[in-house]
């Protein structure tokens, strides 16, 4: 497809000496944002009032809508898209579900997002309620939703919307996997996301759209596959992998990424940055001039009054719950996205062994956890039930069941198989040890898997059975697990995770966070 082909009203005003102008666009951005209405820590967990005044503090509405507002006023042109995942991880969440979501997008004037695979957590009809609320389209292309009633009629594909006079085709993306990631239900069907997004260009481009800009819940990696398989794509904003990009330390790549003339672009999680990419078209629609970068929204960023106040607001009824001291820590505990993806991590071991230590007098033995259930780290000190919440925000019970050795190390191999994706089925264990090759291929990944025996440690046996214990997410099938899914003598409806970690601290404190070598690499 050429769809950088001049019609003929251009050729006609170019054979008469006319010359178009290029068309400036500055695009701001979000993604994953994930609930993060009050301010975070560098921990990406929850910052206190006093450190907030103190200056330690990032993002935080309050933060965004300065920083969005300033942003329009120095732009030409300005475009404010979010990549998807706005919903889940906070109390916020847990009280609200997507209505005060709605409310700060809305204040802050957001042209369109995309859908992530959190905005199925409380299935069809929690994204519809929200869907209903916001004052701009939602988007999801790679999915066919006619079998859902509650999207049929409402979830747009791709949307043409004006700016500077200019129309911009917007098409959205989610996750080919958020059947397992989260809870659509079974009348969403997910398809291929390079396909589904050359079926939109075409589509917009016939319609006379040459700037089209991709909403990608999808990660960092599969936005490079789709730039490469596509044509008529401009820009990708992405989502879904939390990825910085830019010359900082820290950054995965260059801000904007350029893969096949596609300028690819993702601003972390949060509301630590705002996203402003600034692109230049010619008449035809091609991208002549991309640059920008994440700005990362620190103590430099005035917090709006207003805003404050309302998150103050929405915040009372949660106070109880979240201030309330649970446990003590004598350090830092480690529960970053990048420590606990992709091995193991302390912030993994609190929990699987609170996990096992749980159900032990079960006869449970092993315990296995997805290291994308673990949404933040926790600092030295005091411990609220709130930043519990924080690390452990969906409301996940414990799953005990009974597998076979084998199904276990199926599971361990599930769990290796997508670490370059920074995918959330990463296994934290208790009551296993395993080596696994980061160099082998997928599904041939796992090598020596332990199991604990009293105080000694024994090859696990593919042929016995073991009883085991997970969160019922998990359990379920979520994150790739499918071989847990008709697991024998399963109970899917123990006590809430968060509640089990918080007494498990309580019950170690001060609690000495550690790493022991349960899950080593290949040398």
């Amino acid at each position: 497809m050429m769809k950088r082909v001049l019609g003929s009203a251009a050729v006609l005003a170019l054979s008469s000496g006319m010359a178009w102008a290029d068309f400036s666009l500055t695009i701001l951005h979000t993604n994953d944002f994930h609930a993060r209405f009050e301010p975070i820590s560098k921990y990406d967990s929850g910052c206190s009032a006093e450190d907030n005044d103190a200056g330690e503090c990032f993002g935080g509405s309050a933060r965004l809508v300065t920083a969005i507002e300033e942003a329009k006023e120095r732009a030409e042109t300005w475009l404010l898209v979010d990549g998807g995942d706005q919903f889940q991880g906070t109390l916020f969440y847990t009280y609200y579900k997507g209505a005060l979501a709605a409310e700060m997008m809305n204040k802050m004037g957001y042209d369109a997002m995309t859908v992530g695979n959190h905005e199925f957590d409380d299935g069809p009809e929690v994204l519809r309620g929200f869907m209903d609320t916001v004052d701009f389209p939602v988007l999801m292309s790679n999915a066919d939703v006619s079998g859902e009633p509650l999207l049929a009629d409402a979830l747009m594909k791709s949307t043409v919307i004006e700016k500077g006079g200019e129309k911009i085709g917007l098409i959205g993306l989610t996750p080919q996997d958020t059947d397992e990631l989260s809870s659509p239900g079974p009348n969403v069907i997910f398809t291929d996301p390079s396909d589904a997004v050359q079926g939109e260009v075409d589509k917009l481009t016939d319609m006379g759209v040459n700037k089209i800009i991709v909403l990608s819940h999808s990660g960092y990696q599969v936005d490079q596959t789709v730039a490469q398989n596509t044509d008529g794509v401009d820009v990708i904003v992405g989502g879904h992998s939390n990825t910085l990009l830019g010359d900082m330390d820290g950054a995965a790549g260059p801000y904007p990424t350029v893969v096949n003339n596609v300028q690819i672009v993702q601003a972390y999680a949060y509301g630590k940055f705002l996203g402003e990419l600034n692109v230049t078209f010619d008449d035809a629609g091609n991208v002549t001039a991309a640059e920008g970068a994440p700005l990362i929204m620190d103590a430099a960023v005035t917090e709006d009054e207003a805003t404050k106040s309302r998150i103050a607001e929405a915040a009372e009824p949660l106070d109880e719950i979240r201030n309330k001291v649970v446990a003590e820590t004598a350090e830092a505990i480690d529960g970053s996205r990048e420590a606990c993806r992709s091995g193991e991590c302390e912030m993994g071991n609190l929990v699987a062994e609170a996990m096992l230590d749980r159900v032990a007098d079960q006869s449970v033995t092993v315990a296995i956890t997805n290291g994308g259930g673990l949404r933040a780290s926790i600092d030295a000190g005091e411990v609220t039930m709130g930043e519990v919440l924080t690390v452990l925000p969906f409301q996940n019970t414990l799953a005990t069941f009974e597998v076979s050795g084998a199904t276990i190390v199926e599971a361990l191999e599930n769990g290796v198989s997508q670490v370059e994706e920074g995918a959330g089925r990463f296994p934290q264990i208790a009551g296993l040890q395993f080596t696994w090759d980061p160099e082998a291929a997928p599904g041939e990944r796992v090598a020596d898997v332990w199991v604990r025996q009293g105080m000694d440690w024994a090859p696990i046996d593919p042929e016995a059975t073991y009883l085991a214990v997970s969160n019922n997410y998990v359990r379920n099938g979520g994150d790739g697990y499918s071989m847990f899914e008709n697991a024998a003598n399963a109970y899917d409806f123990g006590p809430d995770l968060a509640d089990v970690t918080a007494e498990y601290l309580a019950e170690m404190g001060p609690y000495e966070p550690f790493t022991d070598g349960r899950i080593k690499t290949v040398e």
